[in-house]
């Protein structure tokens, strides 16, 4: 049975928002639910600890919880606050830095691997699996034809069973990070006098190409696609090959979407909202729409 998870959010929301989202989502029909800030340390509506009581709840109410870590790791107190997660006790990790790769593996603790660690050839993915590896998340601009070729490879097939696959299936695309602030610097800002401006775009802030047309989202230090990602119709295409879908929330609607998912695992065919792109998945620009 195809899991359907619910990914680290990835906007700057105001606590009650988070919160109220989360309570949903515990009574939604989520297999699993990644917890934590992976975007800006400056983002500090929830700590750890209020992850962690988050964690419990969702747990209460069963879902598995994983805790999500920073993808870029810029400071000292970045690594610090990494090594706080990576000591939780309690819940499995998200790695999204190959620094946190190598303090789970040193402390034999199980993880996932996040979309950012780079992991496109057969040799990376079988030492991640014996570094603790439990899942994967592809890369997102990867097709269902590459990951189909590298799970056939010889260095994984006698390793498949001991990693789940997981491909991010909704939501703006994380596409890259940088060390500067690109929300800030759209209000004229530098980035260590932000003023947390991310707070008043709860959706990532778009940006338009000269002929008008959206073509990225800005969302502080990293940059989404400017479509919403939806592979809602390809779910039958995974069968056998994908293990767990994430769905990446959003302000509005992400639950519906899960139930839509959901049905799609038992057979019933969905349909994409009308502006909605697949292009990566066909082995195409991830701009495209392919019906």
């Amino acid at each position: 049975m195809l899991k359907l998870t619910i990914g680290p959010i990835l906007y700057y929301w105001p606590r009650e928002q988070v919160q109220r989202f989360y309570t949903s989502v515990a009574e939604s029909d989520a297999d699993a639910v990644y917890l934590g800030e992976t975007v800006c340390p400056k983002r500090r509506e929830l700590k750890l600890e209020d992850y962690m009581a988050q964690a419990h709840q969702l747990r209460e109410a069963g879902k598995e919880v994983v805790l999500s870590t920073m993808t870029l790791l810029e400071s000292p107190a970045d690594l610090r606050e990494l090594r706080r997660y990576c000591d939780n006790g309690e819940f499995a990790l998200e790695a999204n830095d190959i620094g946190a790769v190598g303090l789970l593996r040193e402390a034999g603790l199980p993880f996932v691997a996040g979309a950012a660690i780079n992991c496109y050839n057969p040799q990376t993915l079988r030492q991640l699996v014996q570094f603790g590896m439990q899942r994967w998340l592809m890369p997102v601009e990867l097709s269902r034809e590459w990951l189909s070729e590298i799970l056939s490879q010889p260095d994984i097939e006698d390793i498949r069973s001991s990693f789940e696959v997981e491909v991010f299936g909704f939501g703006h695309l994380p596409l890259a990070w940088s060390a500067r602030c690109f929300t800030a610097r759209s209000e004229n800002r530098p980035k260590d006098q932000c003023d947390l401006c991310c707070i008043k775009y709860p959706s990532g802030r778009p940006v338009y190409n000269q002929e008008g047309e959206r073509l990225f989202v800005l969302n502080g230090i990293q940059t989404q696609s400017g479509d919403r990602y939806n592979l809602v119709t390809e779910v039958p295409q995974m069968a056998g090959l994908v293990d767990a879908v994430r769905l990446s929330p959003e302000p509005e609607g992400t639950l519906e979407w899960l139930a839509r998912f959901r049905a799609a695992s038992r057979g019933e065919a969905q349909a994409r909202a009308a502006q909605d792109v697949n292009g990566y998945w066909h082995k195409m620009a991830g701009i495209v729409q392919v019906a």
